[in-house]
């Protein structure tokens, strides 16, 4: 059994940001359509279920004609320590790409490193590192 996996309903961006997030996290991607899981609220051919497998997980569909797609608001996506700097720092840079930051990834007065974004879909991410992990 593994630990909390955020599960994403996209506005019909499924497809593009799971396989963006393998590119950037590595891992293993599957995804099935609409048209072969027998759902008929959407556009066969749109993201019915996907799931990324690796270093980070996280699940998505694109949002059926009776889901919301994710708004993100109060919350963060957090890989606070979950890799070594150089991998945090890279998977921030990449994450901020056609994105937004909103705090840079940066020493703080404790004496971590940590910085926030929001990506290129609209999820936030809260990402850093203890100096000697």
């Amino acid at each position: 059994m593994s630990g909390l996996i955020p599960y994403l309903l996209f506005p019909g961006t499924a497809a593009d940001a799971l396989t963006h997030y393998r590119d950037i996290f590595g891992g293993e991607l599957q995804m099935f359509d609409y048209a072969t899981a027998g759902r008929h609220d959407g556009p066969g051919d749109a993201i019915a279920h996907g799931q990324l497998s690796g270093a980070v997980e996280i699940a998505g569909a694109d949002a059926g004609a009776d889901d919301d797609a994710v708004q993100m608001s109060g919350m963060f996506l957090s890989l606070l320590g979950t890799a070594d700097a150089a991998t945090l720092t890279r998977w921030f840079d990449a994450l901020a790409a056609g994105g937004r930051v909103i705090t840079p990834l940066e020493k703080r007065p404790w004496g971590d490193y940590d910085g926030t974004l929001v990506d290129r879909y609209g999820i936030r991410w809260l990402i850093g590192y203890h100096p000697e992990d």
